[in-house]
């Protein structure tokens, strides 16, 4: 669990500062990467969900994090043919919503599952 946290950190904070870049017009040769990151970020995510079921977590929490690794590629894949134009900035800053949004779940899965484990099993993941 906390190797999955771990890595939801690091993907996460990689994805903003390449996402960052993309917006300042710079590193589009670097996209590919930022692309892959994110689908790296969705699988940690219903990884982190799964476990945290398993655990017994939330189902709602649970479905609303399994959902929203659906919806982070599709709008992320998607978002050039959406709103083109002037206005597309509006679907920038809700990828980047959508995004920082997929992080908070996973971080917040992580800290309720690993809540949730007895002391015993927290010592041996640690």
């Amino acid at each position: 669990m906390n190797a999955l946290l771990l890595v939801i950190r690091v993907l996460g904070t990689l994805l903003i500062v390449l996402g960052l870049l993309f917006w300042s017009g710079n590193a589009f040769a670097l996209l590919p990467l930022h692309m892959l990151g994110g689908m790296l970020l969705v699988l940690t995510l219903w990884s982190l969900a799964i476990l945290a079921a398993r655990i017994g977590e939330q189902p709602r929490l649970v479905a609303i994090a399994l959902l929203w690794g659906v919806v982070v590629p599709i709008l992320g894949m998607t978002q050039d043919q959406l709103v083109p134009g002037d206005a597309h900035w509006v679907i920038k800053v809700l990828h980047l919503l959508v995004g920082v949004t997929a992080i908070a779940l996973g971080e917040v899965l992580a800290r309720r599952a690993l809540a949730r484990l007895p002391a015993r099993q927290l010592a041996r993941a640690a």
